[in-house]
């Protein structure tokens, strides 16, 4: 089988080869958005599924992997900032609090669509004004979700306890991953 990673996250990568998969890197194109009536803990998965929808039919010796991350906090979705100011805010809102990162994957072969989320609870120190400051501009936090990455300054520093999968919050629940790609 020919694995697919639709995915330019150096995380998911990095995850999917520790795995032990070999797999080429596709590039998807397709708009993100999310309907408004969409519950938070479905968000994850209906964009993963979008991306896989988006991609080309797969061959019979093909199968794509689709994920997307999305972090949950005050009954708002928060994606990847924009600017600075969006991180800023994003990382106030998580500041002190618990939240949930959501992440969706999908994977897809020529007959068959396995959509699967995996959620985990991380719970956060208050995070001041100059923590935050450190933070964007030492590690650019522009294409996470959230504003963060666990395995970052933030997430040593400021993680008091979480529940679930590190590996979901990092942005691939690699043991779904594992078990769907061992059954199929």
């Amino acid at each position: 089988m020919k694995l697919l990673l639709a995915s330019q996250s150096p995380r998911r990568k990095e995850l999917l080869s520790s795995l032990g998969f070999d797999f080429q890197v596709v590039k998807i194109d397709c708009e993100e958005i999310l309907p408004e009536e969409i519950k938070i803990g479905e968000a994850a998965a209906y964009l993963s599924e979008l991306k896989a929808k988006a991609f080309r039919d797969l061959a019979p010796d093909e199968v794509l992997l689709t994920a997307d991350t999305v972090v949950a906090a005050d009954g708002q979705v928060l994606g990847k900032p924009k600017d600075d100011n969006e991180a800023r805010q994003m990382l106030r809102m998580l500041s002190g609090k618990t939240h949930q990162v959501y992440t969706g994957i999908t994977i897809k072969s020529a007959d068959k669509t396995y959509t699967e989320t995996d959620v985990a609870d991380v719970e956060l120190d208050e995070i001041t004004d100059d923590e935050i400051e450190y933070y964007i501009q030492n590690y650019k936090p522009f294409d996470k979700a959230g504003s963060y990455g666990i395995q970052e300054w933030l997430g040593m520093a400021k993680i008091r306890k979480l529940s679930g999968s590190f590996y979901t919050i990092m942005g691939l629940p690699t043991h779904l991953v594992y078990k769907i790609l061992n059954e199929i």
